[in-house]
C-alpha cells in the first residue's frame, strides 16, 4: 500500500472515530506500528492531526488568528454567549479570557449588571470601558499579536492575585482524555493562571472543538465546572464529559 493511501485511511478513521490508536491502525493497514508512527508524525507536521501518546486525535478546526476567529462561526458563538450569561450575577468577580466567545458575552452584558471584570484582552476592555456599572482590571504584559491579549510572567502574576467567582474560558481544543489544550505556549500558561484563580471555570466551546487537541496542555477536562456549547445539552457525545462531572450546557 502506498504512503498516500495509508494517509487517506488514517485521516478517514480519525474523522469517523475522533481518535486512532497505533495498534488499531497497524492492523487495518497491515504495517508495523513504527510505520504508523512515522505516518502520524508526517501528518502532524502537515497540520492534519495532532499526534498523542499511542495514536492521534484531530486538530481544532478553529482559526488561530483573532481577526479570522472573529469572523468564524458567529451564529454558534451567539448561542454560546446567550447561554453563558445565565452564570453571571451582580457583585461577581469574573475573569474574561481573550477568546471571541468571551468577547460576544462582553458585548451582550445587561446595562444594569454590576461586575468586576478581570481580563488581559484588549478587545474586551474596549467594549467594557463604556459600561457604567462594570469595573475593569486589566493585566499588562507582552502583546500576543495573533490574539490581542497580553502574555508573559507579568500577566500570569496579575491573575494569581485574584480569587474570582467565575472564569469564562475560551478554548481551542478539549478532549476527555487529553484535557484542555492550546496552540500557543505562553497563552496556555496564562490560561492556567486564570483557571487556578477561579472558583468555577466555564468553558466556551463550539461542538466541533470537542475531541480535539493542540500542542500545549492547560488543564484536565475535569477541572472545568461546565462546558457551554452551541448545541442542545442531551447529545450522546457529551456523556464522556458528564461522566467526568462536567455540566454540559
Amino acid at each position: 500500500m502506498l504512503k498516500q493511501e495509508r494517509f487517506q485511511i488514517i485521516l478517514g478513521q480519525l474523522a469517523q472515530e475522533q481518535k486512532v490508536l497505533l495498534s488499531q491502525l497497524s492492523n487495518i493497514l497491515n504495517v508495523s506500528e513504527d510505520t504508523v508512527r512515522r505516518d502520524i508524525r508526517e501528518l502532524s507536521e502537515q497540520g492534519l492531526l495532532k499526534a498523542v501518546r499511542g495514536g492521534a486525535v484531530p486538530h481544532s478546526p478553529s482559526p488561530h488568528h483573532f481577526r479570522d476567529r472573529v469572523q468564524y462561526g458567529n451564529e454558534k458563538k451567539q448561542i454560546i454567549a446567550k447561554k453563558a450569561l445565565d452564570f453571571l450575577k451582580d457583585g461577581q468577580v469574573v475573569i474574561f479570557d481573550g477568546g471571541t466567545s468571551a468577547l460576544l458575552i462582553a458585548q451582550s452584558l445587561p446595562k444594569d449588571i454590576r461586575l468586576t471584570v478581570v481580563t488581559n484582552s484588549f478587545p474586551i476592555v474596549s467594549i467594557l470601558e463604556e459600561h457604567e456599572h462594570i469595573e475593569v482590571l486589566f493585566g499588562g504584559g507582552r502583546l500576543l499579536k495573533t490574539s490581542f491579549v497580553t502574555i508573559g510572567n507579568e500577566t500570569i502574576g496579575f491573575f494569581r492575585k485574584f480569587r474570582a467567582d467565575i472564569c469564562l474560558l475560551g478554548i481551542c481544543s478539549i478532549h476527555s482524555e487529553w484535557g484542555v489544550t492550546g496552540p500557543h505556549y505562553e497563552e496556555s500558561e496564562v490560561k492556567k493562571a486564570m483557571i487556578e484563580s477561579s472558583s468555577e471555570v466555564i468553558a466556551l466551546s463550539t461542538v466541533e472543538k470537542l475531541g480535539t487537541a493542540e500542542a500545549y496542555y492547560i488543564c484536565p477536562a475535569d477541572h472545568l465546572t461546565a462546558i457551554v456549547t452551541d448545541q442542545p445539552d442531551d447529545l450522546p457525545e457529551f456523556n464522556v464529559y458528564r461522566n467526568a462531572g462536567i455540566r454540559m450546557i
